[in-house]
């Protein structure tokens, strides 16, 4: 193949890639409006109905997904810019702003789901309260098989692609569909409890489930809060991904006269930086190989990673 070819291969790559990013933003930018729209139907649907059943379960459930609502919007701003290439000016992209972002989003649901726990755990020892405990099991499980419609709906979508906020998205969807039948049984048992001697029970049902649910929602704040931080501090990824990646450097340097002396890999938000550092006995080094051996690690890292950016260096 000559310069020429080279050439034309190089820039078709190019054309090929910014035609993939523009793809990957007009499916992530229409999973995110799916997202938005469906929120703000339940959480209407959840507010009236908290509203007129003075529910602190559906309150807790309310409150959750109109704080991870309010982050979306912003989001939905911020898409674009993540599929931005990098420059002199930008040299991680804004690949940081999504993990910061995220960080935000997190810690105001963290905070939230604290002070409702906080709140249901006093009205536990004061007590309780009554509730229409068989409206709210009709209600939630409809809530129920409509989650589990959107969420079929958003997993259609994201086979063709899956960022790190579309997992998010993903992942709340699938938490409404649990908490949503969970409530549910919750308030169907407490309904048939009220014909039965253990009837004074009833009134610490709602805000049990409300701490119950609060629990359950604890964890992925938690998790995702320590993740973005090391993303915003550029820390290594996590053992499992390291040994993924060096399996794959090691599997493509073994056909050439080079071997690893050491393996730098950055991952923050969606993008992943490697860096290659390669020698060997004789202290030489060809160009265009360190430019072909980088080319076919970062075509076989780009089907498992999302944004790769890879260089091979001489030691």
């Amino acid at each position: 193949m000559n310069e020429r070819d080279v050439e034309i291969s190089k820039r078709e790559a190019k054309k090929k890639e910014r035609r993939s990013r523009k793809d990957k933003l007009a499916i992530e930018k229409r999973i995110l409006r799916l997202s938005f729209m469906g929120s703000v139907f339940f959480i209407l649907a959840e507010g009236v109905m908290a509203w007129y059943t003075h529910s602190h379960s559906l309150w807790t459930d309310c409150l959750f997904d109109s704080a991870d609502l309010v982050m979306i919007g912003p989001f939905m701003v911020l898409v674009p810019l993540l599929y931005k290439p990098v420059t002199e000016k930008h040299p991680y992209g804004y690949a940081q702003v999504e993990s910061l972002f995220l960080l935000v989003k997190y810690s105001v649901l963290l905070a939230l789901t604290c002070n409702l726990m906080v709140e249901n755990i006093k009205l536990l020892f004061h007590g309780g309260h009554d509730v229409d405990a068989g409206s709210i099991a009709v209600f939630e499980f409809l809530v129920c098989v409509c989650c589990a419609v959107m969420y079929a709906i958003l997993g259609h979508y994201s086979k063709k692609y899956e960022s790190t906020t579309i997992k998010a998205e993903l992942y709340m969807w699938k938490l409404d569909v649990i908490s949503s039948m969970g409530v549910a049984i919750a308030f169907a048992v407490q309904t048939a409890l009220l014909h039965t001697n253990l009837r004074f029970i009833t009134p610490y049902i709602d805000p049990a489930v409300a701490v119950v649910m609060a629990l359950l929602l604890i964890k992925e704040p938690v998790c995702e809060i320590f993740q973005s931080i090391k993303n915003l501090i550029l820390f290594a990824p996590e053992e499992e991904t390291l040994s993924q990646i060096r399996a794959i450097v090691d599997q493509h340097m073994k056909d050439y006269p080079y071997e690893v002396t050491f393996l730098d890999v950055i991952q923050t938000g969606r993008k992943l930086w490697v860096e290659v550092y390669i020698g060997n006995q004789t202290d030489v080094i060809h160009i265009s190989i360190i430019h072909k051996v980088r080319d076919e690690i970062k075509q076989e890292l780009r089907d498992k990673y999302d944004q790769v950016y890879i260089e091979v260096i001489p030691d």
